[in-house]
């Protein structure tokens, strides 16, 4: 777990992500969260892509068990279920989770097309369990209560490697560095 300042990527960590995402990884300023193997499970990608696209997801679940088990959830009406429970405690939860996603985000870099919105629905609905679970992984137990019982449903645990042996898809060259 862990949330802004980020140590940067290595050049294993953006290999990595590239053979878990199936295409090169862009963007990604940080590891938010990893497999207890120590493979990335989360990526942090900047407010504003290099081609100057503002880019409001800072917290990209890229790991492949934990993604498909978020869109098994969110294929069988698991977002309906959960966005029942925005009211009252949750819903003010769920609202400082957002305050807590944008002060992330924007002490990376402050992008006013992005001004306001963060992530996943919040803070009113509920969108993207996959955006809300890498909150969550990103941020520790506590902070985002939406993506805390979507993590808790999901056919899926942080504790357990699922990782598959990312090597055959990244290549070293020359120096040892990798792509």
């Amino acid at each position: 777990m862990t949330t802004p300042p980020f140590d940067p990527p290595s050049e294993l960590d953006i290999a990595t992500v590239s053979a878990q995402l199936g295409r090169p990884a862009r963007n990604v300023i940080g590891i938010a969260a990893r497999c207890v193997c120590g493979a990335p499970t989360v990526v942090s990608t900047s407010p504003r892509l290099q081609d100057g696209t503002p880019f409001p997801t800072l917290y990209y679940l890229s790991h492949p068990a934990a993604t498909a088990a978020v869109s098994t959830l969110e294929a069988n009406g698991v977002m309906t279920e959960l966005s029942a429970l925005l009211e009252g405690d949750v819903a003010e939860q769920y609202l400082a989770a957002h305050n807590a996603y944008l002060a992330d985000r924007n002490g990376i870099e402050f992008v006013a097309e992005l001004d306001g919105i963060s992530a996943g629905g919040m803070p009113s609905r509920v969108k993207c369990l996959h955006a809300l679970v890498g909150h969550t992984l990103a941020a520790g137990p506590g902070v985002n209560p939406i993506g805390d019982r979507a993590l808790a449903l999901a056919a899926w645990s942080p504790t357990v490697c699922e990782c598959v042996d990312y090597s055959a898809d990244i290549v070293t060259v020359g120096s040892g560095e990798t792509r």
